[in-house]
């Protein structure tokens, strides 16, 4: 009797034992579950610590983890957007190419493939700044921001075609600042037409003073050479070039320095209460959607391929100008600007609809600014290392464009509000420069191979 009374309070003892062990194992769980380290760690893309290693290194399934992140990032990257249905566009002006050496239907095609390669380079970059951080972030998206541009710009560069350097960036500039900021306001204006929306007066201001700043740039080298006032006759209009856009370069750098430094978040307004500042704060606040090494990886795949789709595109310009009877400077500065800013388009309207002016004005103005203060100058650098004749002589009529084109959208800014009449008169602005440029016959510029 003894003895069973003892074997029935040993049992109890190794129940209520196990009891403990499990209650203290819950709990563990929970800690661990719920401990913000683990949250963190869970958010993180590519995070596989959990599940995909055991204690002593071994890795159970890990050839079929990585398959699923490798999955897991394509369709991310490739399926979440409508806009990549135009991505077969790309494969497809290869295959026209070898089979018909049409011009016209290969640069249709190349246009149409380049455009959403354009919006997942953005995408890829932004994904990546989120984890470097905010000023190797802003560096990035100055590099990366308008890669399209520039790479079409480089390989027009090395083939000599200097003009359609210089009329794609300018085109990117006028794009920028009439039809997607106007388009932004009209739609923005449309769905909040019973108020006038406000932005950062302050910021606009400054962008509108370095726009004004590369019309400068532009400008002086242009009036050296008309006015035939140079000491040196091609050679001083090349060297004020070069030197005027080393000096834009050093003011590009100062202003990323000064937005990244002097303000937390350049697209947050000012005037804003504490309350919509920290909600603004909270809408920034993402969670990436890839890892790190997805976008290194991605941006690479995506530079490479704008990258060959660029080189069809430029080798098929001259031949559509004559296949289509358009001006090469309609082509240039309407058409080419459709493939960088097709997603900065798109990315405009959506923040303005959601009353996100702010956001709005950094996409559409900033880019303006970082193609004037920092792509145009980068060309002429280039071409100084390529040796060729690259300068800020933009012509009269184009710089005169640009130069009315600014001072419009300046005198638009400065009250720091818009509403649909506004866009509506920055899109009929772009219809009579889009216009204007159709009916231009853009003069071959003289010979300055034999300058150095």
């Amino acid at each position: 009797m003894d003895q069973k009374l003892q074997m029935a309070g040993t049992q109890s003892q190794l129940e209520m034992g196990s009891l403990a062990v499990n209650e203290s194992l819950h709990e563990f769980e929970d800690e661990s579950l719920f401990s913000p380290e683990s949250v963190i760690q869970k958010m993180q893309p590519g995070h596989i610590s959990e599940y995909g290693s055991a204690p002593g290194g071994f890795q159970p399934g890990g050839s079929e983890m990585g398959k699923n992140v490798v999955y897991k990032s394509i369709k991310t990257v490739v399926f979440s957007n409508k806009l990549n249905a135009l991505i077969p566009f790309g494969p497809l002006t290869i295959l026209v190419h070898i089979l018909t050496g049409h011009n016209g239907l290969v640069f249709l095609l190349s246009l149409l493939g380049i455009i959403p390669l354009a919006e997942r380079l953005g995408y890829a970059t932004e994904q990546l700044a989120m984890y470097t951080g905010p000023t190797v972030g802003g560096l990035l998206n100055a590099t990366f921001g308008n890669a399209t541009e520039l790479i079409i710009a480089i390989y027009a560069l090395r083939n000599g075609m200097i003009r359609v350097v210089q009329l794609s960036l300018l085109g990117s500039i006028l794009s920028n600042m009439l039809l997607v900021l106007g388009c932004a306001f009209f739609c923005g204006g449309l769905v909040f037409y019973r108020k006038e929306q406000v932005f950062n007066k302050a910021s606009a201001t400054v962008n509108s003073g370095l726009l004004l700043m590369a019309v400068m740039g532009l400008l002086f080298p242009a009036v050296l050479h008309f006015t035939h006032t140079e000491v040196h006759y091609g050679k001083s209009e090349l060297a004020l070039s070069r030197f005027s856009s080393c000096i834009m370069l050093g003011v590009y750098a100062a202003y990323l320095f000064f937005q990244l430094k002097s303000r937390k978040d350049p697209y947050i307004p000012l005037s804003e209460d504490e309350s919509q500042h920290g909600e603004n704060e909270d809408d920034h606040d993402e969670t990436p959607e890839i890892g790190k090494w997805e976008s290194v990886i991605w941006l690479l795949i995506m530079t490479a391929w704008i990258s060959i789709l660029s080189e069809y595109l430029v080798d098929a310009i001259e031949g559509t100008s004559r296949a289509w009877n358009i001006p090469i400077s309609f082509i240039g500065v309407i058409l080419l600007p459709i493939v960088g800013n097709a997603a900065e388009h798109a990315g405009a309207i959506m923040f303005a609809m959601k009353d996100k002016l702010d956001i709005s004005l950094g996409v559409a103005i900033g880019s303006s600014t970082q193609i004037s203060m920092f792509g145009i100058p980068f060309c002429v650098v280039v071409g100084w290392i390529m040796g060729k004749p690259m300068d800020l002589n933009f012509q009269l009529f184009e710089t005169a464009t640009l130069f009315i084109t600014v001072i419009v959208v300046a005198f638009f800014l400065q009250e720091g509000s818009s509403n649909y009449f506004k866009g509506l008169m920055l899109i009929l602005c772009y219809v009579i420069v889009a216009a204007s440029f159709f009916v231009h016959e853009d003069l071959p510029p003289e010979d300055k191979s034999s300058t150095p």
